[in-house]
């Protein structure tokens, strides 16, 4: 028996089957970013994927190892927290459209595709950050080298007093 104003769906399932079922499906959902299941297994991790952007949006340590925990890959959860947050910006919630497409072959289950509604400008953001990423990084590569340097000097030194 569910307790009062319990809205989560069971699928048909014991605790451990179907959370492995709503882990596959969120870490299909942030990799692939639009994926096709039923309507009701679409309708359950909805709310958990909209939990979990707010999540990453927030950031900080706590936020990251729950990703990571209720994601379970993490590919995944690494992509969710630093690349799909970017596209989420403009929004404050409503991260993900169902789409009905029409009826399962086999049972007539009521079949959705589930697609993220990333902002219209995610690509160019994305792309913006990971250049500043790069020129951050080549600078740092270049101040290591600089001081390797003068540490390479100081062990030749020691080499010729020795």
């Amino acid at each position: 028996m569910h307790a009062h104003h319990h809205t989560t769906s069971k699928l048909s399932r014991k605790i451990g089957p179907r959370t492995a079922v709503i882990k596959g499906l969120l870490e299909s959902l942030v990799l692939y970013e639009k994926i096709e299941t039923t309507e009701a297994k679409a309708k359950a991790i909805k709310p958990v994927f909209d939990k979990l952007v707010t999540k990453a949006k927030r950031g900080g340590l706590h936020n990251i190892r729950s990703i990571h925990a209720t994601i379970g890959s993490k590919i995944a959860a690494e992509k969710l927290t630093q690349e799909l947050v970017y596209g989420f910006e403009g929004r404050v919630s409503g991260y993900t459209r169902l789409t009905p497409t029409g009826f399962r072959r086999g049972d007539a289950a009521p079949v959705v595709v589930v697609e993220l509604l990333l902002d219209d400008d995610f690509e160019a953001k994305l792309k913006l950050r990971q250049d500043k990423l790069a020129a951050e990084s080549k600078a740092e590569s270049g101040a290591k080298t600089k001081s390797d340097k003068k540490s390479d000097k100081k062990t030749t030194k020691a080499k010729v007093k020795a």
